[in-house]
C-alpha cells in the first residue's frame, strides 16, 4: 500500500525521466496571500501524469512488461503511459474518450502508444480498456486508483515542501482523486498543519459529492471544459486518503475556469487546461478558506490544452473580466447616429471592435433600429461608466 518509503522511491526513479518543475510566485492572483504556482504544466507530457505512469511501469514485472501495457485518459495519463512505456521499450494501448482534444490524441500516438477511440466520457474509456486487458492479457495502468500511480503523483508534494517549506496551504485539482491524495499523502506525513484543498469543476464534482455523503458516488454525466478532471466515479482508495488527509473541497464554474486560464496566460505567461486552472480560479474567487496572510501553492497539474478551445476560453475569459462586453442601443433610424455613439465611447478611452444594425425587430417601431457594439473595455467599471456616458448623451441603452 501507500507509504512515504514508497513516495521517495518513486522520486529516485524519476530522477531519470521526469523535470523537477518550477514553483514561482503569482502576487497578483489573490490579495492578502501569498500565491505561488507548481508549475506541473511545464513537466515532460505537459502535465504530472508522466510521474505516477512513469514510476507504475518502472515496478513491472519482466513478464508483465512483455506483455505490454494499456490504459485509459481523457488525455493526459495516456501521454505519460505512452511515453512511459516507449522509454522501457513496452507496448502500449490506449483508450480515449472520443471528445478528447485532437492535440492530446495525436501527441499520444507520438508517443509511440496504439490509440482505441471510445464513444462516451472518461468512464467509458475504462470499461473499453478493462475489456481489451482481458481479451490481450495486457497489465492495465490506472490514471489514479494504484498505489504506485499515487506514490508517484505524491513526488509532487515533496518538491512543493523542499521548494517551500513555509507552505500553508496547498490547492490541488480533483478528477479521480490520484493527484491529490498523492500530495496530500505525503505533505500531511511530512508537514501535517499545512493544509491541503481540492478543486473540481462545478460540472463533475463526483469526489466532492462522495465525501459530503459519506459514500463513493457515481454521477450521471459531467460537463465541463476541464476534461482532465471530468471523471464520473472517484476512486475507492483515492477516496479513502482523501477523506483522511484533504481539508476541504470546493467548485468553479467553467466561467471561472475560463478566467484563470486567461489570467494565467496574460500575467504569468502560461498556458494551463481547464483541469489546471481550477486551483488557480478557486483562489481567485475566495472559495479557499484561511488564506490571508498564508502562503498558498496552486498546483497548475498540465498544459496540453487544445488550441481551438483556447481561443474561445480567452473569449469567455474576456467577458468574465469585464474586458468585453456588447452593448445594445436602441435608436432612431437615421443618419449620423453611429457616428454619436462611437464617438462617446471613444471618449471613455473604450474600443469598438464589433458593429451589428437590426431594423427587423418586430417590437419596435417601424423608423427605429437596435445597434450592437461589442467593446474592448478595462474592467466592469469601465462598462458600466460607457454605458452611463451613453445614457447621459440621450441614447436608449438596453443592455
Amino acid at each position: 500500500m501507500l507509504s512515504l518509503d514508497r513516495v521517495y522511491k518513486a522520486s529516485t526513479i524519476l530522477k531519470e525521466i521526469i523535470r523537477e518543475t518550477d514553483l514561482i510566485a503569482a502576487p497578483n492572483l489573490h490579495q492578502g496571500c501569498n500565491v505561488y504556482l507548481k508549475t506541473e504544466n511545464l513537466q515532460v507530457t505537459g502535465s504530472f501524469k508522466i510521474r505516477g505512469s512513469y514510476f507504475k511501469i518502472s515496478q513491472l514485472t519482466e513478464e508483465e512488461k512483455k506483455k505490454g501495457v494499456i490504459a485509459c485518459s481523457a488525455g493526459n495519463h495516456a501521454q505519460g503511459v505512452a511515453l512511459a512505456a516507449t522509454k522501457n521499450g513496452i507496448k502500449s494501448i490506449i483508450c480515449l474518450p472520443d471528445g478528447a482534444p485532437i492535440s492530446k490524441v495525436e501527441a499520444t500516438k507520438r508517443y509511440g502508444a496504439e490509440v482505441c477511440l471510445v464513444k462516451g466520457v472518461y468512464d467509458d474509456a475504462y470499461n473499453k480498456a478493462l475489456e481489451l486487458k482481458d481479451e490481450k492479457g495486457l497489465t492495465f495502468i490506472h490514471p489514479f486508483n494504484d498505489p504506485d500511480v499515487i506514490a508517484g503523483q505524491g513526488t509532487i508534494g515533496l518538491e512543493i515542501l523542499n521548494q517551500l517549506p513555509s507552505a500553508d496551504v496547498v490547492v490541488v485539482p480533483i478528477g479521480g482523486g490520484g493527484l491529490i491524495s498523492g500530495i496530500a499523502y505525503t505533505i500531511k506525513q511530512l508537514k501535517p498543519n499545512c493544509k491541503v484543498y481540492g478543486v473540481q469543476a462545478a460540472g463533475a464534482p463526483s469526489m466532492e459529492h462522495s465525501i459530503a455523503d459519506g459514500e463513493i458516488e457515481t454521477l450521471d454525466y459531467v460537463n465541463t471544459i476541464a476534461d482532465g478532471i471530468a471523471v464520473k466515479t472517484p476512486g475507492s482508495l483515492t477516496y479513502d486518503i482523501c477523506n483522511e488527509y484533504v481539508d476541504g473541497i470546493v467548485t468553479v464554474t467553467d466561467d471561472e475556469i475560463a478566467l484563470a486560464i486567461l489570467t494565467l496566460l496574460e500575467q504569468q505567461k502560461l498556458i494551463a487546461e481547464g483541469a489546471g486552472a481550477v486551483p488557480v480560479a478557486a483562489v481567485m474567487n475566495g472559495k479557499i478558506p484561511d488564506v490571508d496572510g498564508k502562503n498558498v501553492v496552486c498546483v497548475v497539474s498540465g498544459g496540453n490544452i487544445d488550441v481551438t478551445i483556447l481561443s474561445r476560453v480567452i473569449e469567455r475569459g474576456l467577458k468574465m473580466g469585464g474586458r468585453t462586453a456588447d452593448i445594445v442601443i436602441a435608436l432612431s433610424d437615421k443618419p449620423g447616429q453611429l457616428s454619436g455613439v462611437s464617438q462617446i465611447v471613444a471618449e471613455q478611452g473604450a474600443n469598438v471592435v464589433s458593429v451589428n444594425y437590426d431594423s427587423t425587430d418586430l417590437d419596435m417601431n417601424i423608423t427605429d433600429c437596435y445597434l450592437k457594439i461589442g467593446v474592448e473595455t478595462r474592467n466592469f467599471e469601465h462598462i458600466v461608466a460607457v454605458k452611463k456616458a451613453l445614457t447621459d448623451a440621450g441614447f436608449k441603452v438596453l443592455e
